[in-house]
């Protein structure tokens, strides 16, 4: 399946699935009806109040000022003053709620996206950039909050304002309102023109966002690489190509967001002229009052000037639908790899695990795995041999089922693997990578990580299940003990003792299979003498599956499978095994 969020962004692009896109964003604040209505009362109560004031200073120019009654103008000065007391306290009360509604919208989207991650396969992680999902969940979901704590209700006050001054303008002098809002129509037609290209300008410049902090990410990590080979200049060459990239994409953007408010602040200036030099016609032929011009430029102003605002909040709004696209072709995933419980029927069998007609591919184009079938029986050691890239991590990934195969089935203890839950096949399988990772804390809670049996124990009750299971002695090579301090990344350990810490967490978990992938290679051969002594202490109905080069670790196998271009072959003994790998060898 593929799982690349370029790709399925591309194709629900391509399907006009925008419609589906807000309604899931509408849902994500669907519990905030509440506060958004009244936020939104609170927008009306403001915009309406502080629309009424132009209306009041021309009945005032036109009754009192222009008659000399000051008590007239007292009145509708204190009646001003309350009007716009109110506004404020309504402006006040709308701004406290979106801050509040914004901040819950982050955490819940948050947690939306990093539960869907969870949800999702290997196969996805394989296919997309650690940075890049990091951008998704950081940086794209706070341009969604900006949007919604600061820039939403002041684009729907501004949506209020001015409709509220266009009717006003209508009101007061239909003719007159009609010549000062044609300059409008051609601002609503060319931003409808506009929007698309400026929502792919801050598309791009999101993922351009999203590339750099995948870049950054993948050199950190190999950076002990990059200086043991010298290539620093290899690593400042990539960030510059991607920082160049970035700049040239954010320029865009900027140019694009800002494009708006130039052109929206010349037909502000447009109508400006058209109503004063009209206005001053109607007054000379006594269709018209000074103080009702007054009020009509102060409304014509009202329905333009929050233009320029809302050009910079219209750039705000397609950068947050461009945030949200990215956001949402995440939580429109779905991994494939469910539970199938009512639907596989189990098989009578034997063996522990069973392979039948088993075919693999990560892309879908060039097969890993080609028809493999083979049996693993309860109680015995199996290794799995072969020349690199012939299948043999493919296969052990397949056991686990942190894939699922194309086509075929796999069996463990008589049941589809597909049939079991995760907690389930977890508790049967064990598995300890080439590369095990581990969390920042201590040894102890490495150890017991996804164990639920032995969360509450203490030090010294698991220091004896330790020794029970004949482990206890691998902690001879940590200094604390249990409580060794682990950095964040575990960049303190060794190699090797990652593996003896995944060594131990594995076997505490008492497995019915135990996968070893090349779980030996970087352990000093007196320590491996030792893991091999608890893997024969292991209970008599654990079976072990062992990938390794080493000969001495794979030569007391019961049975040997040669793994090479996609086929799995039963080996026989180990001289044969030996002749196999050779010539595998050879060929590759």
């Amino acid at each position: 399946m593929n799982y690349n969020l370029y790709d399925i962004q591309k194709s629900q692009e391509d399907k006009g699935k925008s419609s589906a896109i807000l309604k899931k964003l509408g849902q994500l604040i669907g519990g905030e009806k509440k506060n958004l209505f009244i936020a939104f009362t609170a927008i009306i109560i403001s915009s309406g109040l502080n629309l009424l004031g132009p209306l009041l200073i021309g009945l005032a120019i036109d009754r009192y000022v222009q008659t000399k009654q000051m008590h007239g103008v007292f009145v509708y000065s204190g009646i001003l003053l309350i009007t716009y007391l109110i506004a404020l306290v309504a402006n006040y009360l709308q701004t406290q709620f979106m801050g509040a509604i914004g901040q819950r919208m982050l955490f819940n989207l948050r947690n939306a996206v990093f539960n869907k991650l969870q949800e999702l396969p290997v196969a996805f992680f394989n296919q997309n950039k650690a940075g890049d999902l990091i951008s998704r969940i950081n940086n794209d979901t706070d341009k969604l909050n900006q949007f919604f704590s600061q820039s939403l209700m002041r684009f729907l006050g501004i949506i209020v304002t001015m409709i509220g001054a266009g009717i006003f303008l209508i009101s007061i002098n239909p003719r007159l309102g009609g010549a000062a809002l044609i300059p409008g129509a051609f601002i609503l037609i060319f931003t409808k023109l506009i929007s698309p290209w400026v929502k792919r300008k801050n598309a791009a410049s999101l993922k351009s966002v999203g590339g750099m902090s995948g870049e950054i990410q993948e050199s950190l990590d190999n950076f002990k690489t990059i200086i043991a080979f010298n290539r620093r200049d290899y690593f400042r060459k990539k960030f510059d190509d991607t920082n160049q990239d970035n700049y040239q994409k954010a320029v865009g953007a900027g140019i694009a967001n800002n494009l708006l408010m130039p052109v929206y602040s010349l037909f502000t200036n447009f109508a400006q002229l058209i109503v004063l030099a009209y206005g001053i016609y109607l007054i000379s032929v006594g269709d018209f009052s000074v103080g009702l011009l007054i009020s009509f430029l102060s409304y014509a102003n009202r329905f333009y000037s929050p233009l320029r605002q809302l050009a910079a909040l219209w750039a705000s709004f397609q950068t947050a639908l461009a945030a949200w696209d990215r956001i949402s072709v995440v939580l429109s995933l779905h991994a494939d790899m469910k539970v199938e419980k009512d639907t596989l029927q189990p098989v009578k069998s034997n063996n522990i695990l069973e392979f039948k007609d088993v075919y693999f591919s990560y892309d879908g184009k060039k097969e890993i795995l080609s028809n493999v079938s083979f049996n693993l029986q309860r109680g015995k050691t199996y290794a799995f041999i072969g020349p690199t890239g012939g299948g043999k991590t493919t296969n052990a990934s397949l056991i686990a089922r942190l894939y699922d195969p194309g086509k075929g089935s796999i069996f463990l203890d008589g049941k589809d693997i597909r049939a079991y839950t995760d907690d389930e096949r977890s508790g049967k399988i064990g598995f300890i990578l080439q590369e095990p990772f581990l969390f920042g804390g201590t040894v102890k809670e490495n150890i017991l990580f996804g164990n639920n049996d032995y969360q509450h124990c203490s030090d010294e009750q698991l220091l004896d299940i330790l020794q029970k299971a004949h482990v206890d002695v691998l902690l001879d090579k940590f200094d604390d003990g249990l409580q060794t301090k682990i950095a964040t990344g575990a960049h303190t350990l060794s190699l090797g003792q990652k593996q003896l810490i995944a060594f131990m967490r594995a076997v505490l978990r008492d497995p019915e299979i135990l996968i070893l992938d090349e779980a030996t290679a970087n352990i000093d051969t007196v320590t491996e003498q030792l893991l091999e002594e608890i893997l024969k202490k292991l209970p008599g109905t654990t079976t072990r599956v062992i990938i390794a080069h080493r000969l001495n670790t794979i030569e007391n196998a019961d049975e040997i499978f040669f793994v090479n271009a996609g086929e799995v072959t039963a080996a026989g003994s180990m001289e044969h095994a030996m002749e196999m790998l050779m010539e595998g060898e050879r060929e590759s």
